[in-house]
């Protein structure tokens, strides 16, 4: 451990600030794709035509994302960060410039999934590489500058796409990330050295396509039924069943395998039951916040695009300030402590937005947001670092992909129950009143509240008060020297 790690110092002038910066960047990659293209569809759409199958630029993208998190995640534990990170800005980086040269929507739809691919090892390596290089005393004050990231792209993502869509052109949404890619990468191969010694271990490639094939099936019937096809019809059946047989062969091959891609302990750890079992609610409850507040502003409160954005942009500031600060309360008063006033703040925050109505003010829904915002920072962060805590190196990167799948399981969760219940309320939002909209908006409120309920709940199992010596605080084996 350095001088610097021995002080604590996290920021852009300590010794990790490099790489702290450099995972910011390949964070903003993420984050940026995830807001920017929304403000261009319309755009997209008149250029290469295909508005029937637009729905499927974000699909494809959440889907590849979902699927190689958990695989690029054992990779890591076994060929190390550095080598993945730097594999999966460079698939990030040519999905981008492929994107930026399609000439189809179909084209853009196969990019794009090429980008998912890409982002499915740049998201979880930034956060384990954190676990890396910090210790639990540090940790915290890192994923808050991580989470920042989210809060400035809300912010910024949408901005940039409009301006690019009406002043350059819809393809420099992607080929702006040419140079952040470039930079982020060159800063992490010069700067990032992992120290830990890696055993030989077989990969287990049969384990992998399994899980592969399982993912993706189950996520496709979730983002698909009832707007694809209808949930009884025989497509839905087919790729459920299809996915449910893959899942299966999946957990018998990985029972015998010697070096399992999925370990199955991870899913009978306490801690690590605990913390996926919240990641997932947490993404069910910002996925139906982030899909329908904007919706709900816009068709019920009749306001435009961009404001409706800053009633949802709150809660993306509100879960940095919270993550930034959560170190405090889990160092004092443990990591449970620290996710049941997270899940409690969930819970107040969601209530308050069943109350919102066609005659509400905006601000009560961005006060709401933001309420929520802090919930999940102090309940999303300790709760990843109590997972990585409680395992060695070779183990960190698995167990911070498995905490970022179920994140992906709970949004694809959320797409299509709360799609369904909106859409059998409102079938076309044109020409819906605003009284109807809130009406049709308010059952994904109560869902919201509902999954935050159950939250709070999830909480109680999160490991109790834990000093941070306890939890390995010289576990660093992989710090930036």
């Amino acid at each position: 451990m350095t001088a610097d790690t021995a002080v604590g110092r996290v920021g852009f002038r300590s010794e990790r600030g490099p790489i702290l910066a450099a995972l910011m960047l390949s964070t903003s990659l993420v984050a940026l794709d995830s807001t920017i293209i929304a403000t261009a569809v319309v755009t997209i759409v008149g250029d290469l035509g295909g508005f029937t199958s637009f729905p499927w630029l974000f699909s494809a993208y959440l889907l590849t994302q979902a699927v190689s998190t958990p695989v690029c995640g054992k990779l890591a534990d076994i060929v190390g960060r550095k080598p993945v990170m730097l594999a999966g800005i460079g698939v990030f980086l040519l999905g981008s410039i492929l994107c930026g040269l399609a000439w189809s929507m179909p084209a853009l739809i196969v990019f794009r999934a090429v980008q998912g691919i890409g982002a499915g090892a740049v998201q979880p390596m930034s956060l384990t590489i954190a676990g890396d290089i910090y210790t639990v005393a540090e940790r915290a004050k890192a994923q808050g500058y991580l989470a920042s990231v989210w809060g400035m792209s809300a912010v910024v993502g949408p901005t940039l796409g409009g301006v690019f869509s009406e002043y350059l052109s819809w393809r420099w949404i992607f080929f702006v990330n040419i140079p952040l890619c470039v930079i982020a990468a060159a800063v992490i191969a010069r700067n990032f050295h992992e120290t830990a010694v890696r055993e030989r271990r077989r990969i287990d490639w049969l384990g992998a396509v399994l899980l592969a094939a399982g993912a993706a099936l189950l996520i496709l019937g979730l983002l698909e039924g009832g707007h694809q096809w209808a949930w009884d019809s025989g497509a839905s059946i087919t790729v459920f069943a299809a996915g449910a047989v893959a899942v299966v062969a999946f957990v018998l091959v990985e029972r015998r395998a010697a070096d399992p891609m999925l370990p199955l302990w991870v899913l009978t750890r306490r801690v690590l039951v605990a913390s996926s079992g919240l990641s997932l609610l947490i993404g069910a409850v910002v996925l139906g916040l982030t899909s329908y507040v904007p919706t709900f502003a816009q068709g019920a409160l009749g306001v435009g695009p961009l404001v409706a954005g800053f009633a949802l942009a709150t809660l993306t500031i509100g879960w940095p300030i919270a993550a930034s600060q959560a170190g405090r309360v889990y160092l004092r008063a443990g990591f449970r402590t620290s996710a049941l006033v997270g899940a409690t703040l969930a819970v107040v925050g969601t209530a308050l937005t069943t109350t919102l109505d066609e005659h509400s003010p905006l601000w009560h829904a961005a006060v709401f947001c933001f309420v929520v915002g802090l919930g999940m920072g102090l309940t999303a962060s300790p709760t990843l670092i109590a997972a990585q805590s409680s395992v060695e190196w070779s183990d960190r990167g698995v167990v911070t992909s498995t905490n970022m799948f179920a994140r992906s399981i709970g949004s694809a969760v959320g797409v299509a129950v709360f799609g369904a219940i909106v859409g059998a309320e409102v079938p076309s939002i044109d020409t819906a009143s605003a009284s109807e909209v809130a009406a049709g908006v308010h059952p994904v409120f109560v869902g919201c509240f509902a999954c935050a309920v159950v939250m709070l709940l999830g909480a109680l199992f999160v490991p109790g008060r834990r000093s941070a010596r306890d939890e390995g605080e010289t576990q660093n084996t992989a710090a930036a020297r």
